[in-house]
């Protein structure tokens, strides 16, 4: 089989060792469209951590594919979207966790082609936000908020040497205050489910004209994780995320601190990640920004 595996993905692969995969992945594809009955189409060009292929069913459904890169399993995605059930979130159409592949209603165009306002974006992703969230119990296998902090404040400083300091040593010492904060602040018996990647890329346009989240990571954690990352996207908005921040509080109730301090640690995380992979000009718009602040 023919596979064009997209260039971010490729870069991923690499750079974690493990370019052994991509040989195999044509194969793996190959089976699980003769087990799923699909007929396969053309790769998804957005996203570094998974295949993304367009597929059609057997009945002439129209679907996506996509198959986890090594390391980057989709065991939560698939409990966050069997939790969803619909509600707010693309629909669960198939599994296989052994390849890491899972089988997805294909949607339309992501929100940031669509919607121009900014003011828009960010009230349609507050609204999604809050109809995903719901009570889960420890009972339910997905990592909490203050595992979230925790992993971050271990990975960080790492992964800032790694990128060359591309932001100053105060901006990664503020982001590691929020983390220890947030994690302590973590409660089981208020935390919700929580998608952990909400932004304009990831929200995409159903056929009746609503939208749909995908690609979720998956947490059981307070809600303003979720708010932070809306705090976090479109740095180069120029508009005051302070102000953005308290609109989110207002519409939720959410603490606005809380809210800003996730959206501190989602800025610099993303934005060190993304130098670490060449992710650009992102990676370089989040962590100016991330300066400017802590200055």
């Amino acid at each position: 089989m023919s596979l064009d595996i997209p260039d971010r993905v490729r870069k991923t692969v690499i750079a974690d060792g493990n370019e052994s995969w991509l040989d195999e992945l044509p194969g793996v594809v190959d089976s699980l469209a003769q087990e799923w009955s699909l007929m396969i189409g053309s790769s998804f060009a957005g996203g570094h951590t998974a295949l993304v292929v367009e597929v059609t069913l057997v009945d002439g459904t129209p679907a996506v594919l996509k198959i986890g890169v090594p390391g980057r399993g989709v065991g939560q995605e698939a409990t966050v979207l069997r939790l969803a059930n619909e509600r707010g979130c693309a629909k669960l159409l198939g599994q296989d966790v052994s390849r890491q592949a899972l089988l997805l209603e294909r949607l339309g165009a992501p929100m940031h082609d669509i919607v121009a306002d900014r003011v828009s974006r960010h009230n349609l992703l507050c609204e999604l936000a809050v109809r995903l969230w719901r009570p889960i119990g420890p009972d339910i296998d997905l990592p909490t908020g203050a595992k979230l902090a925790e992993q971050y404040a271990d990975r960080l400083p790492r992964l800032w040497e790694q990128a060359g300091r591309p932001c100053s040593p105060a901006t990664v010492a503020d982001a590691l205050d929020c983390m220890n904060r947030r994690r302590l602040a973590h409660d089981d018996r208020t935390a919700v489910l929580v998608h952990g990647d909400i932004h304009e890329m990831n929200a995409l346009q159903a056929t009746d004209g609503s939208y749909k989240l995908i690609d979720p990571t998956g947490l059981r954690a307070e809600p303003a994780c979720d708010l932070g990352t809306i705090v976090r996207c479109t740095p180069d908005l120029g508009d005051d995320l302070w102000a953005r921040t308290e609109q989110l509080a207002s519409r939720t109730g959410v603490d606005a601190s809380a809210i800003w301090e996730w959206g501190t640690i989602h800025r610099v995380v993303s934005g060190v990640y993304a130098c670490n992979i060449g992710f650009q000009p992102f990676g370089d718009l989040l962590l100016a920004e991330a300066d400017r602040l802590t200055a």
